[in-house]
């Protein structure tokens, strides 16, 4: 396995660089990217491949009074997600837990906000995976994407190339997987270097 498949599952030594590299690296992606989201101050939010944890933490300290799940099917990201993550997971507002999103192991119906970060490129079956999303979603509740690839760069496809199944998709990709899933209200956000992001209400 390449180094680069770390970026799909991280494993071994080179996955906990990875996941090192990816807390860092996606650090200005997720910050051009919230400015996009309104986070209500006791939100209950899921964030669908939770990586190394940066973004659960930062969406922790956007909703004070309320709490954050990460999930993630990489052994090698959860347990980093922990570390990060340490002190809000011993005074109960986090959890990080090993599973797949095309079947979350949580009840239906429990969080306001879910949140995907450089992770949809990844999903095996995407409508099923958005439909897994708006399951454990409240009604009205929304589920925000940020991708640093929209298919629109060149290098986009040389990513492709390297790390076995990933696919990256356009804006109208995402819109309609989303609406085969039932969401709604899609809106999206694009940057000059190709960014993309998509907020969609259930």
């Amino acid at each position: 396995m390449s180094f680069f498949e770390n970026t799909r599952r991280p494993q071994g030594l080179g996955g906990k660089l990875m996941v090192s590299m990816m807390n860092v690296g996606h650090r200005a992606l997720a910050k051009w990217g919230l400015q996009f989201l309104n986070v209500p101050a006791d939100a209950q939010i899921l964030d669908c491949g939770c990586g190394g944890g940066a973004n659960l933490k930062t969406l922790l300290q956007m909703c004070p009074d309320g709490a954050a799940v990460g999930v993630d099917y990489s052994p090698v990201s959860v347990e980093k997600a922990r570390k990060v993550n340490r002190k809000a997971i011993e005074c109960g507002r986090c959890a990080v837990t090993q599973g797949s999103v095309a079947e979350l192991p949580f009840a239906a119906l429990r969080f306001d906000l879910a949140t995907a970060f450089e992770t949809v490129y990844f999903w095996p079956d995407l409508p099923q995976c958005f439909r897994e999303v708006s399951r454990v979603l409240r009604p009205g509740g929304v589920f925000f994407i940020c991708n640093e690839c929209s298919g629109e760069n060149e290098k986009d496809d040389r990513w492709t190339e390297i790390i076995e199944g990933m696919t990256v998709y356009r804006e109208g990709q995402l819109w309609e997987a989303l609406r085969q899933a039932g969401f709604s209200g899609v809106q999206t956000h694009k940057n000059e270097k190709g960014w993309l992001c998509a907020i969609a209400k259930k």
